[in-house]
């Protein structure tokens, strides 16, 4: 029988309509849209600071009509898909991706004065444009669209919304090229996807060198064809003797790729000649006396060390180098070189002058700890100093000299952004050798005049470390890294007249929110204003 439609009560219909319009975020029931909006986030207020910010007339409000609009570029595209993928599940919007139209979201590459990562973005009722000469650029616009918008758009479910992003215009260019993170995954194993999930974590706050420490006394972690036992062997335990693991050069160059999908560059470090008893465990002939030790699960530093006078020592260094050199596309190659207590000054100057070319011949510009400045550093070298404020005048003098004489210097000193120590004498995890770092002390320090003696164009950048001898889990690393990790990030971004501990504080406790919608599980510093839970 045919329904008479002239008849039909429709009241149900309209108002299910209504309310699914208004689980979207499109239209709010009992009160104009305007009166119930929240205010949206100022354009200065993300993390880290921007280099200018000029706020002015209405926001921009993502709807069901919003569209994303790319230039025909594929790289440009996979931003844009990068990008919906972010929006669609928490908006509940189709926000379709095409490369015409206009208004709604635009990425644009264009000439301009953005360097190679820079952007600007400008917002307004008609939409919002982020504009860059190179795609890391508008990558790094997107991460600033992210924090502009409700901290709910991280979720994987639609939340109600609105979603406004503030008028105005916004400009911004890093501080350094070099602003990096690193994750210990020897002392114990991480998968891939825990590196993946890290790395997505560094990308929200514009990091941009991934640098993976791959081995050390407790764990080899990265497959050698040339010196197999090196993974299957060297690779099988970790701090406390679990399983470890270590990465296939499938599974590495996976974690390559995504890096480089985020615009991270990875920057793989074998260190050497210290902190070496996972490689000596495994082929005896590393070893001076030809008998290899027992593998190590302990936390002691400094007490192994490759052999400098066998020269086995060097064709092991030089295939190492050359697999992993090839798996890895980034600039830089990491060799370590700290706490090498069991080897002399002048067998570690002979080893730095042999391996150090090594690196040049596959192509990779060598980086080490900055205890290399001691020896003979390559020219176009890094060194990355890890001291203290404590640290001897002397030892910082001599990294000061090399800097002077064209090394370039990564600051990560460890009484300010070594990711490990202990925030309080209450804190379960970490460890506290460089003293207790609360966020305010991981924050307030400028990079640029840190190290005495160092000139101000030696300093490439911020690099900070995660290590990881009691850390073991996601929760684990969440804890330590957050809320120190984006201080450290914008040390590296932000112009040196953005930092000022009062302000930032405030734009750090507000991140809050979207760590919560991300899983971030963080520490609650009482140094910081968060929000109520």
């Amino acid at each position: 029988m045919r329904r008479d439609h002239s008849t039909t009560p429709r009241t149900p219909r309209i108002l299910g309509s209504l309310l699914l319009l208004a689980a979207a975020g499109a239209f709010t029931l009992g009160a104009a849209p305007t009166a119930r909006a929240a205010a949206p986030e100022p354009l200065d207020q993300v993390v880290p600071a921007p280099a200018s910010a000029e706020p002015g007339g209405a926001p921009y409000r993502i709807t069901w009509a919003t569209g994303v609009h790319v230039d025909d570029s594929a790289e440009v595209r996979r931003i844009g898909t990068y990008l919906t993928g972010i929006l669609r599940p928490s908006t509940g919007y189709p926000l379709p991706l095409t490369d015409h139209g206009t208004g709604g979201i635009r990425l644009h590459l264009a000439q301009g004065d953005f360097g190679a990562e820079g952007y600007r973005l400008h917002s307004d009722p008609a939409g919002v444009t982020i504009t860059a000469s190179a795609p890391a650029g508008l990558f790094h616009g997107v991460q600033t669209l992210r924090q502009l918008l409700p901290a709910a758009v991280e979720r994987k479910t639609v939340q109600p919304g609105p979603w406004q992003i503030a008028g105005g215009t916004l400009e911004d260019h890093p501080r350094y090229s070099y602003r990096g993170a690193m994750l210990d995954v020897s002392r114990h194993f991480f998968t891939v996807d825990q590196v993946k999930r890290y790395i997505d974590q560094l990308a929200l706050y514009k990091i941009n060198e991934l640098h993976l420490h791959l081995s050390d006394d407790q764990g080899w972690r990265i497959a050698v064809d040339s010196w197999p036992r090196l993974a299957t062997y060297g690779g099988s335990t970790e701090v406390g003797g679990g399983k470890g693991g270590y990465y296939t050069k499938d599974q590495y160059r996976e974690i390559v790729a995504y890096a480089a999908s985020r615009y991270l560059e990875v920057v793989p470090e074998i260190d050497m000649p210290g902190h070496t008893n996972a490689a000596l465990a495994s082929y005896a002939d590393l070893n001076c006396g030809g008998v290899a030790p027992p593998l190590y699960t302990g936390t002691q530093v400094g007490f192994s060390s490759l052999c400098v006078p066998k020269e086995v020592t060097y064709t092991f260094a030089d295939d190492v180098i050359r697999e992993l050199a090839a798996l890895t596309p980034g600039r830089y190659l990491h060799i370590g070189g700290d706490e090498a207590h069991s080897t002399s000054h002048d067998d570690y100057v002979k080893f730095m002058d042999r391996v150090q070319p090594i690196v040049a011949k596959y192509g990779k510009t060598v980086i080490g700890w900055h205890q290399l400045t001691g020896a003979h550093p390559a020219k176009g070298a890094l060194a990355q100093y890890w001291g203290l404020d404590s640290t001897s005048a002397a030892e910082k003098a001599q990294v000061a000299q090399a800097a002077q004489n064209g090394t370039g210097l990564i600051l990560s000193p460890a009484d300010r952004v070594y990711l490990d120590m202990k925030y309080t004498s209450g804190t379960r995890l970490g460890t506290k050798w460089a003293g207790y770092v609360e966020v305010q002390r991981s924050y307030d320090w400028n990079p640029g005049n840190y190290l005495p003696g160092a000139p101000a164009s030696s300093i490439r950048g911020v690099e900070t470390p995660l290590w990881t001898e009691t850390l073991k889990t996601n929760a684990d690393l969440d804890y330590m890294a957050f809320p120190r990790l984006p201080g450290a990030a914008e040390l590296g971004w932000s112009p040196a007249a953005t930092h000022d501990w009062t302000t930032y504080k405030l734009r750090l406790a507000a991140q809050a929110p979207r760590w919560d919608a991300l899983g971030i599980t963080y520490y609650r510093s009482p140094q910081v204003p968060w929000p109520s839970q």
